[in-house]
């Protein structure tokens, strides 16, 4: 009786198993988790052309802005895609809708690159008065 293919066989069958075992774990370890970081931003306070950020920096990964209107007229928020050291009035980026009073939206961006972002809000003239500022990325 040739054991050989029997041997064989079990070999197999004892391989796949550790390694059914073995790489799920491995792998597990190595997956980095994605960080979130929750900022509250009170859009009209203290004054109706200003942002108040709850902190004015994150790490990278996903920033979740959590926007309320505790102003007197409509906002929106936008976080804008390019890297800058100086405030502007414009930039492309991921906003949110318009924000009437007493509202509240969510914008959920994910920030890879180190560095500083300007925010915004788009309503025409807003930005121009000062509802703009830097955000850091660490």
């Amino acid at each position: 009786m040739n054991r050989y293919p029997l041997l064989i066989a079990l070999c197999v069958s004892v391989a796949a198993l550790v390694a059914a075992l073995v790489v799920p774990s491995a792998l597990a370890g190595s997956r980095a988790k994605t960080l979130v970081t929750t900022i509250n931003v009170t859009a009209g306070k203290p004054s109706e052309f200003r942002f108040k950020l709850a902190k004015s920096s994150a790490k990278r990964g996903v920033i979740v802005f959590k926007i309320k209107n505790s102003g007197v007229i409509p906002h929106d928020f936008k976080l804008c895609s390019k890297r800058s050291s100086s405030l502007k009035n414009s930039c492309t980026g991921r906003g949110t809708k318009l924000i009437n009073v007493g509202s509240s939206a969510t914008l959920r961006v994910s920030v890879l690159v180190k560095g500083t972002y300007e925010y915004l809000c788009t309503v025409p003239g807003h930005a121009a008065q000062g509802m703009k500022g830097l955000f850091k990325v660490t």
